[in-house]
């Protein structure tokens, strides 16, 4: 993967995903090492950004890398008027990677098509987050020990979340038994990335009736801030509230996930309950994103 972009998580392959996970194995209990000593990574975050950035940042710290950057468009020469693409010119002069995360789809494609450093989309819009998929899956790898041959169900936004964009675009270098997508009529997958998907898939709208067959059962919340028209929001905004009668109804060994943050949709009494993983799977990010940086970045040294 030396000097590559990640833009999607179609940009990995299945090879590509075990090597991420058994990196990020190597990388869990680290305190610091020097393999990207000398290395500049820059983290160009224009859209707010509470767990990606910090755990970028932890990582790129971890492996030994210098960071710069900014967290909000307010803080850059963007709120003078400079446009995206000078932004990205200057930061290719000024450091080895960028790590970017933009309010509009497709940004962080243009920003890989003018940029000769590695770009990695640290989420573009409601395109794609491909490392919050990379992390989903080493949260199940390490769970069950595997991927292959699970039943998932996705709950909630399905139509706005990148999150569940990526994820389901990287099953497909997997074989998953089936997906359930479960959203209200509004908030359905959109149909191109349906289209892209090489396993079962089957929509409902009622959780109740899959949840005893579910192995990983991952909740998004309604992303209101997608929303063009906040009556529509309104109408959608507590759709569904994974409770403890719903996770009562799971298999014993089905566990939860969540991209995070969460407002409503996960009471927070299934927080002690042993099918929330939730948290766990927060606690991964660090070490798959160490993973990524020495992957992309690619040049080896000895502690």
């Amino acid at each position: 993967m030396r000097s590559r972009h990640v833009i999607s998580s179609l940009d990995l392959t299945r090879d590509d995903y075990f090597r991420i996970f058994e990196l990020a194995d190597k990388f869990s209990n680290v305190k610091k090492l020097n393999y990207l000593s000398g290395k500049v990574i820059s983290l160009a975050f224009f859209e707010p950004s509470t767990r990606t950035a910090q755990s970028f940042h932890t990582a790129a710290i971890k492996l030994g890398a210098d960071v710069i950057g900014f967290e909000s468009e307010e803080s850059t020469s963007i709120a003078k008027g400079e446009n995206l693409a000078d932004t990205i010119r200057m930061l290719n002069n000024y450091s080895d990677c960028i790590v970017m995360r933009h309010k509009f789809d497709g940004s962080a494609l243009f920003a890989s098509e003018i940029s000769d450093i590695p770009i990695i989309n640290a989420g573009d819009g409601k395109h794609e987050h491909p490392t919050q998929a990379l992390i989903d899956l080493y949260t199940i790898y390490k769970v069950f020990g595997e991927i292959d041959g699970r039943t998932f169900a996705l709950l909630g936004d399905l139509k706005y979340a990148r999150t569940v964009n990526s994820l389901l675009r990287a099953l497909t270098r997997f074989k998953p038994k089936k997906v359930f997508l479960i959203s209200p009529s509004q908030l359905k997958v959109r149909r191109e990335i349906l289209d892209g998907l090489n396993y079962p898939v089957i929509e409902t709208e009622n959780p109740y009736d899959v949840i005893q067959d579910i192995d990983v059962l991952y909740v998004t919340r309604i992303q209101k801030e997608r929303f063009v028209d906040e009556v529509e929001y309104e109408k959608v905004k507590e759709s569904y509230v994974v409770d403890l009668r719903l996770v009562s109804m799971m298999k014993k060994d089905g566990i939860i996930l969540h991209p995070l943050p969460r407002v409503t949709e996960i009471d927070r009494r299934v927080d002690k309950t042993a099918n929330a993983k939730y948290f766990y799977q927060a606690s991964l990010a660090v070490p798959v994103r160490m993973a990524l940086f020495y992957e992309v970045l690619g040049e080896r040294k000895d502690d």
